[in-house]
């Protein structure tokens, strides 16, 4: 009777230390998945985000080289040709420069830019965190099924060493 109470001991032993080892491998991948998603999403959201800003560049560089344009041809006109229409054209079209300034002292394309500036530099700080986060639940993923006796049970259950991510300079480079 204590011999059957000892094997039946040892064999709830045995079989709570499989479970707790096979939980603990799925709770490992499950946050290799979890990192790896995160660095997904950062990705997607800088994938979506250059397109705006390069269209607010674009948007401001074309309102800015017509503002430009416009003001020196009206300035040459006027050096020129110095008579009273040139010089109310002139006048008129800075007068009208002027009430968008006062209006709008800070170009609001130009705060766009910077918005989206400073938002791109934000998404790459997240993805290089999210990649450092996935570095580290890989490293720590592929330390525990590494391990004595996890190793034997990780081939079992068929889990397999997670290599980190690699990218090909096609996969960063930016489409314009």
């Amino acid at each position: 009777m204590t011999e059957l109470l000892i094997i039946t001991i040892i064999a709830i032993i045995i079989i709570t230390s499989i479970v707790k080892v096979y939980n603990n491998l799925i709770n490992s991948y499950k946050n290799v998945e979890k990192a790896k998603s995160l660095v997904d999403v950062y990705l997607k959201k800088r994938y979506d985000l250059i397109p705006n800003l390069v269209e607010c560049v674009k948007g401001y560089s074309k309102h800015e080289k017509e503002t430009l344009k416009e003001t020196a041809k009206l300035r040459q006109e006027f050096t020129n040709n110095a008579n009273q229409e040139n010089a109310e054209k002139l006048n008129e079209y800075y007068n009208k420069l002027l009430a968008v300034i006062e209006k709008y002292p800070q170009i609001k394309a130009g705060e766009n830019y910077l918005q989206l500036q400073k938002e791109l530099t934000n998404i790459e700080n997240e993805i290089s965190a999210a990649r450092r986060i996935y570095s580290i639940q890989i490293t720590k993923h592929n330390t525990k099924i590494e391990s004595f006796p996890v190793n034997i049970l990780a081939t079992i259950f068929g889990y397999k060493k997670i290599e980190p991510l690699k990218f090909d300079v096609e996969d960063i480079q930016v489409k314009f």
